[in-house]
């Protein structure tokens, strides 16, 4: 008894549904005669008899869909060397003129090659297969048409098709932090409706500042600054400062402030914590920034370092980024991020084009917590702070 199975048709299938039985029990069938439709999700191919004889079982219905190299329905084959010539595995193939071949040879072929060389009426075996391995293709039945068809004076040779040797995919394990930051990132997207909204900042007079101290030896890092301006502008709109606590029905408004600073590692993505940062001065601000960048870039942080914060940041404007859309750090309710700061063209108050320092920022918000109203007035007070640092510094008095 022979069996039928579900094989790969070429299209790297795992699995096919069983669309149609163009036989029925009882019924007698030839070598390579269709006996059952498989639709996969690119195709409907015709699998063939693979002896002659007659059909005894079928044994999986129309619908069902399986894997391949489930048996589908069992041939009683009628001829005694047909029987062995399948069950028998194929030596390696030594090729040999077509002419001296033998009638019951069997070509290799998918079943959608086979149903075209039926179409054109010919006989496969006598297609050439431009494939090392032997395999008639669909290019190799179409030109034999052509060949056959074509005027002789007209015909023109046949290129001999270029084949490439397939390679593997390259793989890295998914595993460890990377796979920590997946299941984070998958979270705050299916949970967290996120709205962004965008804005830039005239950084002039921040940088000027910044430029104005250094010969002092005070060299602040630009993300002090925009951490007491965001302390200052979410102290005037604490929804974004906060958390939503469905169980409770409530919004939980944050009273400390812990601010998470998104560092690129070796490692992938890390969020060490700055505590209490509104106890602290720029300069110390400034000292905790700079440690703790040491520490995630040389594999150190502490657990400390990584514990639950209160609002997240990210300036990748040293990588060059003019805007994106970040993912918040769930649970909390926003989170900002900086990008490149570039010097363009603008039109001051007087109507003059003038060169300033233009930085884009991007705020991503739950927006079940807040709406975007709040959002642009939150980033306008943020930018007014860092447009006149003068007013920043009377705030931090």
């Amino acid at each position: 008894m022979i069996e039928v199975k579900l094989h790969d048709v070429g299209e790297g299938m795992t699995e096919g549904e069983i669309a149609h039985y163009l036989v029925q029990v009882g019924d007698h069938v030839t070598t390579d005669q269709p006996v059952v439709e498989v639709a996969t999700d690119k195709m409907v191919a015709e699998l063939p008899a693979p002896v002659s004889g007659i059909v005894k079982e079928i044994i999986i219905p129309v619908g069902q869909t399986v894997q391949v190299g489930t048996t589908l329905l069992h041939i009683e084959a009628s001829n005694a060397s047909e029987v062995s010539r399948v069950s028998e595995p194929a030596p390696v193939a030594v090729a040999a003129p077509p002419a001296q071949a033998s009638p019951s040879k069997r070509v290799l072929a998918t079943p959608y090659t086979r149903k075209l060389a039926r179409d054109h009426g010919i006989d496969i075996e006598a297609v050439t297969a431009s494939d090392p391995s032997g395999r008639v293709s669909e290019d190799d039945v179409l030109r034999f048409v052509q060949a056959t068809t074509a005027p002789q004076e007209t015909a023109t040779p046949i290129i001999e098709e270029v084949t490439y040797q397939e390679t593997s995919p390259e793989t890295i394990p998914f595993r460890g932090i990377r796979k920590q930051i997946a299941k984070k990132m998958t979270q705050s997207l299916y949970t967290i409706p996120h709205v962004t909204h965008f804005e830039e900042v005239d950084m002039t007079r921040l940088l000027a500042l910044r430029a104005e101290w250094k010969p002092a030896g005070r060299n602040i890092n630009v993300n002090a600054f925009f951490i007491k301006a965001l302390i200052v502008a979410l102290k005037d709109y604490p929804v974004f400062h906060a958390k939503l606590d469905e169980a409770n029905a409530c919004i939980r408004l944050e009273r400390d402030f812990h601010f998470g600073m998104a560092t690129e590692t070796p490692d992938g993505l890390m969020v060490p914590v700055i505590r209490h940062a509104d106890r602290l001065s720029l300069t110390e601000l400034h000292d905790q920034l700079i440690s703790l960048q040491q520490r995630a870039q040389n594999g150190a942080l502490r657990a400390a370092d990584l514990k639950p914060s209160t609002f997240t940041m990210s300036n990748v404007g040293p990588l060059g980024s003019t805007g994106a859309t970040p993912i918040i750090n769930y649970p909390e309710t926003a989170l900002i991020a900086f990008h490149k700061t570039k010097k363009r063209a603008c039109v001051d108050e007087d109507d003059q084009i003038v060169v300033r320092s233009m930085m884009n920022l991007s705020m991503s918000f739950d927006h079940r917590v807040a709406d975007g109203a709040t959002a642009v007035a939150f980033t306008n007070r943020f930018v007014s702070l860092i447009e006149h640092p003068t007013t920043l510094l009377l705030e931090l008095i």
